[in-house]
């Protein structure tokens, strides 16, 4: 069994595929921090995350996305009204989810 972080080991693999990492390092320790920093903005108030409905993280963690997800429900559901001959499914499940987790196979094996 690993010892290893699977959060940050995926926020690490965010951080090396993002375009505008510098794949060819950095010139100073200031550049990095300034790098670093900007990162860390994003992904905590720019990037949206499929795992937890397309939200970012400070939305989540302050409960901003409770609202955000009704609404976009609202939003489906009224395009799916309007069109219905464009939907051969239902809409996207808009609904809060009660845990995320990196590996819920794993994490449902481990509760039985």
């Amino acid at each position: 069994m690993s010892n290893d972080n699977p959060y940050s080991e995926a926020i690490f693999r965010t951080l090396k595929y993002r375009p505008a990492f510098p794949n060819n390092g950095f010139k100073c320790l200031e550049d990095v921090r300034e790098w670093t920093n900007k990162f860390v903005n994003w992904y905590n108030f720019e990037h949206q995350y499929s795992g937890i409905n397309f939200v970012t993280p400070n939305q989540r963690h302050t409960g901003a996305y409770l609202e955000i997800l009704e609404q976009r429900k609202e939003v489906y559901e009224a395009a799916r009204k309007r069109r219905p001959d464009r939907w051969s499914r239902s809409i996207r499940n808009w609904n809060p989810q009660e845990s995320v987790a990196l590996n819920p196979m794993k994490a449902k094996l481990e509760n039985k």
